[in-house]
């Protein structure tokens, strides 16, 4: 059968590349300023990033798909550098991207990260609003939705609204009668009890509502830094749901370290969809890849 290889990877957060003013951290950006410098600093490094990028990069994938907190203050700089990164990876066409909530930390952040990430975001047909989106690659349909919304300090909430909805259920259903493989993916993980209240999706109800109406094969999230699985309802059975550890943490902090998904989709003789997951990650202090996980989800 033909194979399409999808590589999921999230959460990079690039650092600031140089301390940021005083003036620029005013409002929540103090608080996440405070926070990278007291913990995730010493748990997150460029390096592991570039490692993991090296590695993902020799895998010769069809598409990659990054499920947001690409940066963490939505500094110019950060948005910059994170331009050059993804650039590096491939062509803009091969590429598919949607925001976390570091990339819309402060008023304004949503429509410069717009511009400076559309080559990664413009679907494949003019729209009024920049999510969702669908972009078909070969026999593949990518539909990204944003979560990221502005929130005060010390809450990473997300949000899935309506309109959203509405234009998530119209791509499904029309990437699904033309026999599509459908992957949506959205930065907050769509499931109750994935994370804590102040860090949980508002819309989780409606997200699966769309799901199980219109059907999907799989569903992509960041946020959590876990390379997790699990399953909500769709049309024609359970649709798999999945995490990835952050692109950029490294192999001895308090969470898995840093790692991508590698997806397989292709179909069989009966003509029915078929998906592996291979899970690669940062396997020792030395910044060896190793396979973490090798599974058929269906």
């Amino acid at each position: 059968m033909t194979v399409f290889r999808l590589v999921h990877l999230s959460d990079i957060h690039l650092p600031p590349l140089t301390p940021p003013s005083w003036r620029q951290l005013m409002g929540k950006r103090m608080t996440g300023y405070i926070n990278w410098t007291l913990k995730r600093e010493k748990k997150m490094a460029k390096c592991v990033f570039d490692v993991l990028a090296c590695h993902l990069r020799e895998k010769n994938p069809d598409h990659i798909a990054i499920s947001g907190d690409i940066v963490n203050l939505s500094l110019d700089s950060e948005f910059a550098q994170a331009r050059q990164e993804i650039e590096a990876l491939g062509h803009a066409k091969d590429i598919s991207l949607v925001f976390g909530n570091h990339d819309v930390y402060v008023p304004g952040a949503f429509n410069k990260a717009c511009q400076i990430f559309m080559p990664w975001i413009i679907g494949d047909q003019p729209t009024k609003h920049f999510f969702p989106y669908i972009r078909i690659r070969n026999q593949v349909a990518i539909i990204g939705v944003s979560s990221a919304i502005i929130t005060p300090p010390f809450s990473a909430a997300g949000y899935f609204g309506i309109r959203q909805a509405q234009d998530m259920g119209f791509f499904l259903q029309k990437a699904g009668a033309l026999g599509l493989f459908r992957i949506v993916m959205i930065h907050h993980p769509p499931l109750y009890h994935a994370t804590g209240w102040n860090k949980r999706l508002w819309g989780i109800r409606l997200f699966q509502d769309v799901i199980s109406s219109c059907g999907a094969e799989l569903v992509l999230h960041g946020h959590t830094h876990l390379p997790t699985l699990s399953f909500i309802s769709g049309t024609h059975g359970p649709v798999p749901v999945v995490g990835v550890a952050s692109a950029s943490q490294d192999f001895e902090g308090d969470q898995p370290p840093a790692g991508y998904n590698l997806f397989e989709a292709g179909k069989n003789r009966k003509q029915e969809w078929q998906c592996y997951l291979t899970r690669y990650g940062i396997s020792d202090r030395d910044y060896n890849i190793g396979v973490f996980m090798h599974d058929t989800l269906y």
